[in-house]
């Protein structure tokens, strides 16, 4: 019983698979800041357009 648990200790076949989850979540964290950003960016300005556009008259 001792030596499966110093086995199972000494092993990194789990190690692979903590990268990929951090990397993953490390990928994903900077997406979800990267769409806030530009939602941000793109929500001001399609503001100022839509008030730009209603103060504008149309001539016939």
């Amino acid at each position: 019983m001792k030596n499966r648990i110093v086995k199972f200790l000494g092993g990194e076949s789990g190690a692979v698979t903590v990268d990929w989850v951090v990397l993953t979540a490390a990928v994903v964290g900077l997406a979800g800041l990267a769409f806030t950003s530009i939602q941000t960016a793109t929500g001001g300005l399609g503001s100022s357009t839509g008030a730009s556009l209603t103060g504008t008259e149309v001539g016939e």
